[in-house]
């Protein structure tokens, strides 16, 4: 689909230049010490130029009298649009557009880089960028970029959003730090995007793990199904920038992306399988693991130290990401006492001593790798007087090679260890100089034993009176409101299955004294207004009247004091509703429209308290029945859901089914863009949920 960008039998560089500070000069002659030049044919473009770098120049595209399968465009902006019209012309199916001066510098760009899309979607063209850096394939060899050099090959494909974050990367890469398969910088993502890289690279036998560098997503919806299933057969990293309201801002101005909500995006990333990292460094620590190590089966792991402190701090921060220590067999433990000093430690950490050697470390690490109790190794080494440090890496790195568990080494410090991490890089085995990034990449890998192990979600559909739902919408949109509330919310949510509280809406005081005798005492009174969602603010809320005295005096207190604060708010009179049982916890449901992703549903604790306490979880719609059981156990008060002190654990079948029935409710109704149930109280198990009070806002449906 994309090969003509990795694999092309031609590369033609439109505006190559003779001038090493120019943009097209370094282009060229990454084309050309990138070993592309003994791989396939390149064409310089330049209409002043008859030779460059050694290369006959073309005046144009069409001057090349063979077929052209990529071209890298590095020319000023005004004038891309009439030479991609000559690309499309010559029937080359690939272009890199560099430029930058697109949508990401204002109103003007964004009409310039709506015509490149045009002109591609007309001639049948991908295109990458405009704004980019380029891109580069190491098995072709192809390096279609502007970066400093050419990174080794490995494991690894990355996909960045900002071209200078990835020449950062690639000079990393270039230091022998980790090799790549693939590298494209995307810019502003005119055609092209992650979603595209993640279909072709999820399909390559040289790439291993997938990471991400983004700024926003434009179709989360179908990066979510994408991703979901490439997770499946090699991991993918992500880092998503902009997460603050200040990095929000700073996306805007860089490519003109949406940032999106950080809600949306790390539910997005879970339901996909996409493992978050929080900084560059933390996705390069999972990376080395996941990219270059064997799977990990399990969480038991051992560490190897010749120092005890150091120990311990892995121990702490494993600890920390909730990985566990394996206890070695008695089997195990003899054999590390028959060979250690009487001063080492046999249990886990494993304490080689300070003065520990090469061969020390050897039979340690032969003999715990062995151990059934173990699933992976972190060695520990501080460099000391006596510590062999190249030779120990030599034999880290061939025990390696010998087992299917994963190694990870922690040689802490700089200078001194600087050539045993050299070492272990020629291995594969990865060297974090700190524990952190360590336990870092086992969590990775552990995460992602269980992503594997998910099943396709399944999604429920149920039987629903959508006409019903429909009418509310339509009623309230040919008044001209677009936010409900009470008793027309009820029909909703009656509609889609939910129990709400017997309620009447009364218009004078003595119809609400009626209706409370027919409903029964006690009762609540609730303000009935389009004009006011958050009743409790105007003391529009009585509960627990008791008699006709009560509901009187509640009425007629409401409707002064409304008319009073709110003198311009329509009031049709007041609902008069059941007092439900006590007993229930009151929770959260509802929903917010996100730009890129669609409905993104909260659940969490509910009441008065919410914006307080905000112990809400998200999911994007749809998902499964498993994926909302997830969201019960991720609220911080889930123990109130089980069941403590007494009381006994809630109904949460009845919870799930009404989070997968409003799940629903928002893809059958994408005119709706936000509601909330506050609160649903849920009873216990065996005996359901009622609503109590609900808000929904939707708009005009084109």
């Amino acid at each position: 689909m994309l090969d003509a960008f990795f694999d092309p039998k031609s590369v033609a560089v439109i505006g190559a230049s003779a001038d090493p500070g120019k943009l097209g000069y370094a282009v060229l002659e990454n084309l050309v010490k990138g070993g592309y030049a003994q791989k396939g044919e390149i064409y310089p473009i330049n209409r002043k130029a008859d030779e460059i770098l050694g290369y006959k120049a073309y005046a144009s595209v069409n001057d090349v009298p063979h077929d052209i399968d990529l071209a890298v465009i590095v020319i000023p902006y005004l004038y891309v649009p009439a030479v991609l019209r000559e690309c499309g012309k010559k029937s080359i199916p690939a272009v890199v557009v560099i430029t930058a001066g697109f949508r990401e510098s204002g109103v003007d760009g964004l009409e310039r880089e709506r015509e490149l899309i045009e002109i591609a979607n007309t001639n049948g063209m991908r295109l990458v960028g405009p704004n980019c850096l380029g891109v580069i394939d190491t098995f072709t060899p192809l390096n279609a970029s502007f970066s400093a050099g050419t990174p080794p090959q490995g494991p690894m494909a990355f996909m960045s959003q900002s071209g200078a974050l990835g020449t950062a990367i690639l000079d990393w890469a270039q230091a022998g730090r980790l090799g790549l398969s693939k590298f494209v910088s995307l810019g502003n993502k005119a055609d092209v995007s992650e979603i595209d890289l993640l279909k072709v690279w999820g399909e390559d036998p040289n790439t291993n793990v997938i990471l991400i560098y983004s700024e926003g997503l434009p179709n989360g919806q179908e990066f979510i199904r994408v991703a979901r299933e490439v997770s499946r057969k090699k991991p993918i990293v992500a880092i998503k920038s902009g997460t603050t309201e200040a990095g929000s801002r700073a996306v805007s101005s860089h490519t003109g992306s949406l940032a999106g909500s950080e809600q949306a995006y790390k539910a997005a990333f879970q339901q996909a399988g996409v493992l978050r990292a929080d900084s560059m460094s933390g996705m390069f620590d999972m990376a080395l693991a996941l990219g270059y190590q064997p799977p990990l089966e399990g969480d038991r792991i051992a560490i190897i130290t010749n120092a005890g402190g150091p120990g311990i701090l892995v121990t702490d921060a494993l600890e920390q990401k909730n990985i566990t220590l394996a206890r070695l067999k008695i089997k195990t433990r003899q054999t590390l006492e028959n060979y250690l000093p009487e001063a080492a430690s046999v249990a886990n950490p494993v304490d080689v001593l300070g003065d520990a050697k090469a061969d020390r470390y050897q039979v340690a690490i032969d003999t715990v790798v062995k151990d059934p109790n173990v699933d992976g190794l972190i060695i520990v080494l501080t460099p000391q007087a006596m510590t062999e440090i190249p030779a120990t890496a030599e034999a880290i790195g061939k025990l390696s090679q010998k087992t299917d568990k994963p190694i990870l080494a922690c040689f802490m410090g700089e200078a001194e260890v600087e050539a045993g991490v050299k070492v272990l890089r020629k291995y594969g085995v990865p060297n974090y100089p700190f524990p952190e990034g360590a336990a870092l990449a086992i969590r990775a890998m552990s995460d992602y034993r269980e992503i594997r192990k998910l099943p396709e979600p399944e999604y429920v559909h149920y039987d629903i009176d959508k006409e019903a739902t429909q009418k509310v919408l339509d009623k309230a949109a040919s008044e001209d409101r677009y936010a409900i509330g009470d008793a027309e919310a009820w029909d909703i949510l009656k509609s889609y299955g939910l129990r709400v509280p017997n309620s009447q809406l009364a218009k004078t005081a003595d119809e609400a004294v009626k209706f409370a005798s027919e409903i029964g005492y006690p009762v609540v009174l609730k303000i009935a207004s389009p004009d006011i969602l958050h009743k409790t603010d105007v003391g529009g809320v009585k509960v627990g009247l008791r008699n006709a005295e009560e509901v009187r005096d509640a009425f007629d207190l409401m409707l002064y004091r409304t008319k009073r604060f709110i003198p311009n708010a329509r009031i049709w009179g007041c609902q008069v509703q059941e007092m439900v049982p006590p007993g229930g916890t009151e929770v959260l449901i509802g929903m917010n429209r996100d730009p890129q992703f669609g409905p993104l549903v909260t659940f969490g604790l509910g009441g008065i308290y919410v914006e307080v306490l905000k112990d809400v979880t998200f999911r994007i719609a749809p998902f499964s029945r498993r994926e909302a059981e997830e969201m019960l156990s991720e609220i911080r008060t889930k123990a109130l859901l089980d069941g403590v002190r007494g009381n006994p654990p809630v109904d949460k079948k009845a919870l799930i089914d009404i989070i997968l029935r409003m799940g629903q409710l928002v893809q059958d109704f994408p005119e709706i863009v936000e509601f909330d149930i506050n609160p649903l109280i849920v009873y216990p198990e065996g005996q359901g949920a009622v609503a109590i009070d609900m808000r929904l806002v939707f708009t005009k449906n084109d």
